[in-house]
């Protein structure tokens, strides 16, 4: 078994936590709104937005034995620099008021998840940061594009606003791969552990902006709605 089979074997139990999520098991079933659809990407921007300089943060924070993952961190650079923007079209393209999405507050949950993603890259030990990009490119791929098929057959909604979901769904298996290649350079247990950590604790930490959608969707989601 090699780490990256080993990382998906010892988180499984939290990737199934974010998996039940029943806004997820709804949205599969064809159950979600337009305000709910807005409220993720709400959400989703305001963690996706955090991206680069998190990666900006983990290359500053590496070790000199860990010096080889710089190139790694630029290659992830170039393919998540703009992805913002992305989920900002998709937004105004659903109906909503990019320009409102942008000035929201991230919900409590998105806050907390991107706070320890920085901790991590700061405060601990830097490859842990990995364990989140297992998480956010891992759910991206068993997910992402049979969600956007579902949110799209349920609210007619153009091919346009789904950038986010189809693109991502579709550059994360080409990650996936990626994220196995560097695992397999990470020798110490302490790195590796640092990894599942983050992982774990990610997973949950996403399940719970999943699970706080409803309520951010009724509060939140309407005055992101463009007015005629």
């Amino acid at each position: 078994m090699n780490s990256y089979e080993e990382l998906i074997r010892d988180t499984a139990p939290d990737r199934d936590y974010l998996l039940a999520s029943p806004v997820i098991q709804r949205c599969l079933a064809g159950d979600i709104t337009r305000d709910l659809y807005i409220a993720f990407l709400t959400e989703a921007y305001h963690h996706v937005r955090h991206t680069v300089p998190l990666m900006m943060a983990v290359g500053a924070s590496l070790p000199e034995r860990h010096a080889w993952l710089r190139e790694s961190l630029l290659h992830y650079l170039e393919e998540e620099t703009g992805h913002e923007q992305w989920i900002l079209n998709d937004i105004e393209h659903a109906g909503g008021d990019r320009v409102a999405a942008t000035a929201s507050s991230p919900s409590v949950p998105t806050e907390c998840m991107v706070a320890y993603a920085y901790d991590v890259a700061m405060r601990g030990n830097p490859l842990g940061f990995f364990g989140m990009v297992h998480v956010l490119e891992g759910t991206s791929v068993s997910l992402a594009l049979r969600a956007a098929d579902r949110i799209q057959a349920t609210l007619q909604l153009p091919p346009r606003a789904f950038s986010y979901l189809r693109s991502h769904g579709q550059l994360d298996q080409e990650h996936v791969g990626y994220l196995a290649g560097i695992l397999e350079r990470f020798h110490d247990p302490a790195d590796r552990a640092a990894v599942s950590r983050c992982a774990r604790a990610i997973f949950w930490l996403y399940g719970n902006v999943f699970r706080g959608l409803d309520a951010a969707s009724a509060t939140a989601a309407a005055p992101l709605r463009r007015t005629a």
